[in-house]
Parts: structure tokens; sequence; C-alpha cells
């Protein structure tokens, strides 16, 4: 379990995490190839020649197919909206039937398609991208309720398949006896959550293969039940988009609102670089050619989302549903955990991406709270004496060169090498938050800083190593050390030596929490100076 939750599990009611949405390509193989594609014609459909007009006769067949088989199922064939598809066909689940197809969405997509090039008898067949018809089966199943089937009506046959593990989750709930709340897409209530857990990490990879491929059988009637035993004409299926959740239940919607505001106020900077690298587990090198950055976004929720990005992927974290803190890593490519595509790749995918909420948890636990006692402070800033008589200066709040050193310690690529690193790895990042040249500040003069946190033994020089170790209390004092210089001290006093003018003209509801805070304790200490008779300069 990770620091936040253990630090905030007092007002927490209880916790679960699982697979949110899992979208899945489906696609035959065999098929990928063209003269894989004139083998099975040759083998199985009396050697018919692959020609332009056989492929348009396949994809007519398949719609004709639909027309005839929605009128059997009950389900219409509706023309896709402009907007959320799932909002759309709400209604047509409410009184759905297990196992049952209760709506058709048909609308124009790109797919890969086969297509075929030539005249007369010499025909190529080859891959190609085109924008084409294609179906979206709305299914009610009778193991994963709510989900969906787009399937392309053109050789080779490309599938998606469309899961939500809530709704698996839901269903053996209510098997296993278990009461609970289903609010929107999440359980805000259930009796017993740790089996809630249990059957959240049930889920094997069998489960997705035996849903996705019962319906892509029902919906490819192209292929006879011989063929695709012996042929291998069945779909296989890859991880496309897999969105996994951690979700914190709070007893109070208060206490997680009032969370929420400092989670805004805090974790700005979590997208950087080096933080990415701690996160996801995965080095970022002159190669990584993605985005790395950090946003909050306003998307018509309730609360603000932070959104940290990284690969083909980002984590998001938000408040749904008044109760539930979510934390969910998303990604439109799995490699970037370094997790194969195959949906065999399941449990392992489960645990990169279980560890990825941890560490975001992690981070911005020590973003968030660092305790440290006085009498501990007291010690840090009065000198050391080593055994030899040797006097070493203690920590200052205040020093510049101290406080440029330890913001290259916090960098997470650090971290994610082991918490080891050299003096000359240091060195360019402590130049850059000192903002002077090399001239100004040495190698040498790093090292004597450096002396002032061994000394205190918050780092250790590794044994016939030229590398050093920063350990865990030294991360969280260095952490502490620029919280209070850079977001007490430096504040407060930029407030009252320098303030800005056009801020006093800012309406309080327009300013940030943090300003109307900062704001706060100026007129307190303006009130207490005039209480004991002192007058502000």
């Amino acid at each position: 379990m990770n620091t936040f939750y253990e630090h905030h599990k007092s007002s927490i009611k209880f916790a679960y995490r699982c697979f949110d949405r899992i979208l899945l390509n489906g696609l035959i193989q065999p098929f990928q190839q063209p003269e894989r594609v004139i083998g099975f014609f040759n083998a199985y459909r009396n050697a018919e020649r692959v020609t332009r007009n056989r492929l348009r006769d396949i994809a007519q067949q398949f719609h004709n197919w639909v027309k005839n088989r929605c009128e059997k199922w009950g389900a219409p064939i509706l023309d896709a909206p402009e907007g959320r598809r799932d909002d759309f066909v709400d209604s047509y689940f409410r009184h759905a039937k297990s196992d049952a197809v209760v709506a058709i969405l048909k609308a124009r997509e790109p797919a890969r398609i086969m297509i075929a090039i030539g005249s007369e008898d010499r025909w190529h067949l080859q891959l190609a991208q085109r924008w084409i018809v294609q179906y979206n089966f709305y299914i009610n199943d009778q193991r994963w309720g709510r989900m969906f089937v787009r399937v392309c009506p053109y050789l080779p046959f490309s599938a998606r398949v469309c899961l939500n593990q809530h709704h698996w989750l839901a269903n053996r709930m209510i098997t296993e006896g278990i009461d609970f709340k289903q609010c929107s897409n999440a359980f805000l209530q259930c009796s017993h959550p740790p089996k809630l857990q249990e059957l959240a990490d049930s889920l094997t990879p069998h489960d997705l293969l035996s849903c996705g491929q019962k319906w892509l059988a029902c919906l490819t009637p192209f292929f006879k039940d011989n063929e695709r035993k012996q042929a291998g004409c069945q779909h296989r299926l890859f991880f496309s988009q897999v969105e996994y959740c951690n979700n914190l239940i709070f007893h109070r919607r208060a206490a997680l609102d009032q969370l929420g505001d400092r989670l805004l106020d805090s974790n700005r900077t979590i997208g950087q670089p080096n933080k990415i690298t701690l996160i996801f587990g995965r080095k970022v090198t002159k190669q990584y050619k993605g985005k790395l950055q950090t946003v909050i976004e306003d998307i018509d929720l309730p609360n603000s989302v932070i959104r940290s990005h990284y690969g083909n992927g980002f984590v998001k974290q938000y408040v749904r549903d008044h109760l539930c803190l979510r934390t969910e890593p998303a990604t439109n490519n799995v490699t970037d955990y370094g997790v194969k595509k195959a949906v065999e790749n399941l449990p392992q995918l489960r645990e990169k991406m279980a560890a990825v909420c941890d560490n975001y948890l992690n981070v911005q636990q020590d973003i968030l709270e660092t305790f440290i006692d006085r009498g501990q402070l007291r010690k840090l800033t009065e000198p050391t004496v080593l055994p030899s008589g040797k006097r070493i200066p203690g920590l200052k709040l205040d020093n510049p060169r101290q406080l440029a050193l330890m913001h290259a310690l916090v960098r997470f690529a650090h971290i994610a090498a082991g918490s080891t690193f050299t003096t000359a790895e240091l060195y360019q990042h402590v130049l850059a938050a000192l903002q002077i040249p090399a001239d100004q500040y040495s190698l040498a003069s790093l090292r004597y800083d450096l002396g002032k946190l061994r000394a205190k033994h918050l780092v250790e020089k590794i044994p016939l190593s030229r590398r050093y170790r920063l350990f865990p209390e030294g991360y969280s004092i260095c952490v502490v050390f620029l919280k209070l210089f850079e977001r007490i001290y430096s504040p407060l006093a930029a407030g009252i030596l320098r303030p800005y003018r056009p801020d006093s003209k800012l309406q309080q509801h327009k300013q940030t929490q943090l300003d109307r805070l900062y704001q706060k304790v100026l007129n307190d200490l303006d009130q207490l100076l005039g209480a004991v008779g002192l007058k502000a300069a």
C-alpha cells in the first residue's frame, strides 16, 4: 500500500483498484498476409479468385446480414451521434436482456482493409487504410454487462472490443451476495471491500478472451465453424487502450474537497521529466519522443483534473461522484510499460499499472506532507563535530547553495537509479538551480556542501565507489527544507516587502486558495503588531 493511503486512511471508508475501460484490437492473423488470404480461398472456397468485385460482395453480404439480424434481435440500426455514444445508447440498456445486442451504431471510420489491384486474370492483394462504414454493436453480456464490439465489414474483418471491469465486478458481486452501491462508474458503498479487491484481482486473460471471441465469432458470419478450427480464422485480441484506476472512497465529502484543493495547489510540478521517470518506472532517454508535462484541466466535471503525460499515455487524478478520489493511469500503447500487447499479458500489465498508481500517490504524499519534530530540526541546524574533532557547519534554511544542492538531490531521475548519484551528475543541476556559471561555484564547493549532508547521515558514500546514496530520511529532509523556504518564507517575505499592487484590487473569490491563505497570514500579522503596540514598517 502507498504512503498516501496510509496517511489519509482515517478519512477513507475503503479503497479498491481495478481495470476500468479496456479496449482490445481483434485481428485474424492469417488474413494479415495477402498470400495467406489467397491460400484460404484455394483451400476452403473452391479456389475462388479474389477480385475487387469479390471483396465488395463479401462486404455487401455483411451489410445484408446486419440488416436481417437487427430485426431478429430487435436492435435498431442508428447513425452514430456527434456526441458521446455511451450516453446516446443509455436508454437501450435499461431493460436489456442478458447476452443480447441492444443497439447498432453505424459510422464512417478509418480501417485497414484488403484491396485488390489489377484486372481480368491478374490481381494483387494488399492492405490499405480506407474510410468505410463500420458497425458498433452495443451488447449486454451475461458476465461483462454493458460492452460494445466494432466490426469492419471488409476483409480481414478487423474489430474492436470495449469492456469495463466495473460492470464485470458488479455482476460478480451480485453472484457473491455482496451489497454495493454503484454510482456512475465507481462503487461508493460495499459491504465487503476485501472481497471486492479479491474479485478485481481475479480477472484473467481467459475472461477477456472468452467474451471477446464469443461475440466476434457471432458477428463475423463469413467463416464456417470448420474454417475457424482448421484455418485459424478467429480473432486474436491485443491491448489497444487500457485504463486502470485506484479509487479511494472517503467518509465525508468535505474532507475530500479540502484534500482536492491541496492536490491542485501542490502538484503542479509532478509532471517534470525527472518525476515522470520514477512514476512510470521507465527511464527518459534522448531517444524519447513523447510528451512530458502536467496539465490541470477543466473538462466539465465538478472538480478539475490533474493529468501527467508520459509516452502514449498519462496518469489523471480527479474527484468523481463527490466521495471518490480516482488516480487512473491510461495508455494507448502498453509497451510503454514494458508489456507486450497480447491479452495473455494481463497479469504483468496489472502489476505495472498498479505500481504507477502507488508511485504517483507516494510522490504526491512527499509533496503534501513531511513531518519533522522541532528537536530534529534544531539538531540539523547545529554544527556536527566528527570523532576526529573536525567541525562541520549545520544546515541553514536560507542558504542558496544548500537549497540548490537539495533541488538536485530530489530529482527523481536519481531515485529511479536506486537513489545513487555522483557529484559530476549533480553538478550541472546545482549550477542550473543557482543560475551561476561554473567559475563561481566549483565541483570542490559542491563536495563541501554535500559533506554537510553526509555529516547529518542524510547521504552516504558507497564504499569502493565514487557514487553516493540519498537515504529516504535525507530525501524527506530536502523536501521539507525546500517547501519551508519556497512555499512559506519566500512568498510571505515577497508579500510584505514587495507586494504586487494589482493583487490588492483582485476580488477575493478570484484569488487562488494559496493566495487567500498567504494574504490572511499577512493580515493577521498586521493585527498582531497593532495589538502589541508595534508599528508595521
